[in-house]
């Protein structure tokens, strides 16, 4: 049994009430945040280029940089939600700026995230996102992290050489799609057939992304650009990883062993809100993703609203009770918790 199960169901009903006008996306707000982040992002990268190595303004642009580039690559969490037919430039526009160039084209996310939330997956040991790191050693949950120094090169790797074998071969084209075409957390997650809930560009993502990355190691070895890029693309890719890593360990409890399906109240208490601060806490939890639970409960709501929707939630549910125990204080909060009672499990097993 998953771990802390309700006692009652929650107010799922009531709730959805509360919020029934904040499910529609605001494309302005799309736009407006990502394309300021997008730009200032490679701005950033720029600036850390062509300054002194180990300078303060090198430093600087590199943080700027990595923090702009994160906000900008989490807006896939969005493109895997965001109705199928709508807001078909802004994905291209998304691939072409970010998904490409970070090498995470948005086909990575599509689909595999939906199985997420999907009732009968969710948590189970289907469900690529989710290890049940609570209920585990907690060395598990260190051995995740270290993954941030290599995740990198894996991903150049997959794009840069494994896409062409694939393209040649047919036993490497299915284990390239089922075992390195996904952006998932468990290593051992095998991606479905291909199915149209799938992207049906995916190929031209994928030939797209080798196409950005050999443009780029010809232009190094051309001395169009220098080798410092590679050294910033992969510091600033770790530190992308780094922070979504810490963010991913706060989004759930991770109490499921994974043999079972969880209810919809059972699901909701193993995700985390982490209302935090507005101006620390969507540096790590960018695009909404502080409240990652409430999340849960409406997937289809978009990332400007979810905010507005916690706060009325708080406020004008009649037993707030239940929808307040899935909220953390802060990351370092959630972070320890999931510690906490990873060590208890597995001392009292």
């Amino acid at each position: 049994m998953p771990a802390s199960a309700p006692d009652k169901q929650f107010p799922l009903a009531e709730a959805r009430e509360i919020v029934r006008d904040l499910f529609t996306p605001n494309p302005v707000i799309y736009w407006l945040d990502f394309v300021f982040h997008v730009t200032l992002g490679w701005a950033a990268v720029v600036v850390a280029l062509i300054s002194p190595a180990f300078s303060a303004l090198g430093l600087a642009a590199y943080i700027i940089a990595a923090l702009a580039l994160y906000r900008a690559v989490i807006f896939t969490h969005e493109l895997a939600h965001l109705k199928k037919g709508t807001f078909k430039f802004f994905r291209l526009v998304w691939n072409v700026t970010c998904g490409f160039p970070l090498m995470v084209p948005s086909f990575t996310y599509h689909g595999v995230h939906n199985d997420h939330h999907t009732r009968d997956i969710y948590g189970t040991d289907r469900d690529g996102e989710y290890i049940p790191f609570a209920v585990q050693r907690p060395y598990r949950i260190a051995a995740y992290m270290l993954l941030i120094f290599v995740l990198p090169i894996i991903f150049a790797a997959r794009f840069l050489v494994l896409a062409p074998l694939s393209w040649l071969n047919a036993s490497m084209g299915r284990f390239v799609w089922e075992r390195a075409s996904s952006l998932t957390i468990d290593l051992f997650y095998k991606r479905p057939a291909f199915s149209k809930r799938d992207d049906s560009t995916w190929r031209l993502q994928e030939i797209a992304t080798c196409a950005y990355g050999w443009t780029a190691v010809a232009l190094v070895a051309a001395g169009t650009l220098p080798v410092k890029f590679f050294v910033l693309w992969y510091l600033i890719t770790m530190l992308v990883f780094l922070l979504n890593s810490l963010r991913t360990l706060a989004a759930h409890a991770y109490r499921n062993p994974g043999d079972q399906i969880m209810s919809v109240s059972e699901q909701y208490l193993d995700s985390v809100d982490v209302p935090g601060n507005n101006f620390l806490t969507p540096l790590w939890a960018p695009v909404g993703l502080r409240y990652h639970a409430t999340h849960h409960l409406f997937p289809s709501m978009p990332y400007h609203a979810t905010a507005k929707a916690q706060r009325r939630l708080t406020e004008r549910l009649s037993d707030n009770t239940l929808y307040l125990k899935a909220t953390r204080k802060s990351l370092w909060d959630a972070l320890a918790t999931l510690w906490r009672e990873a060590r208890w499990s597995t001392a009292s097993a």
